[in-house]
């Protein structure tokens, strides 16, 4: 009879185990693998990654297929279709990769991040302001973190390793004020 119950025990125990999530990935193999993605790109083709220009794409076939007559003249080296264009397809990968990445990992959910003195409501909003800071630096800046950091850095550009440093050194000055509401 004992048996039985610690079998059973076990069984539970292993059924409880596959629903935890797994683990994150080794920040420095995730590097690696983020650089082995970037030469790839590099090599199949012959750009780097970024993710603000398919956003600019995507505006400027809207703006043509509506015919409306307020096209910037900055949207016309945007002017081909989206589904022509490399960072579409690769922002359209990104989505996809993470969400298989997140059922893979047992982490796929429908919740908001936020710390206990900090609604729903008020992360969201947040986020969503944060994003669209973040967008609009990026079209003001003609490329976006991705691209400056990542595929400006890998041609060891000047201004992208300013930038990059730069932009460590203001999140964690940052940290401290933030960190408060994840607490």
């Amino acid at each position: 009879m004992s048996t039985t119950k610690s079998t059973i025990a076990a069984l539970q125990t292993d059924v409880a185990a596959r629903r935890l999530p797994r683990p994150y990935l080794n920040p420095y193999l995730a590097g690696i693998g983020i650089g082995v993605v970037l030469l790839l790109a590099f090599v199949i083709m012959g750009r780097g990654l970024g993710a603000s220009g398919a956003f600019s794409s995507v505006v400027a076939e809207g703006l043509r297929v509506t015919g409306s007559p307020r096209a910037q003249p900055f949207l016309t080296e945007y002017a081909a279709p989206p589904w022509r264009d490399w960072l579409v397809i690769e922002l359209v990968g990104v989505v996809l990769g993470g969400i298989v990445s997140a059922a893979l990992a047992r982490r796929l959910a429908w919740r908001v991040e936020r710390g206990e003195h900090v609604s729903n409501r008020a992360r969201l909003v947040l986020a969503f302001t944060g994003g669209l800071t973040m967008g609009f630096g990026a079209k003001l800046a003609r490329g976006c973190t991705s691209g400056l950091g990542l595929t400006g850095g890998a041609l060891l550009s000047v201004g992208s390793w300013v930038f990059v440093i730069t932009a460590f050194a203001a999140g964690y000055a940052a940290a401290p004020l933030l960190r408060r509401s994840w607490r």
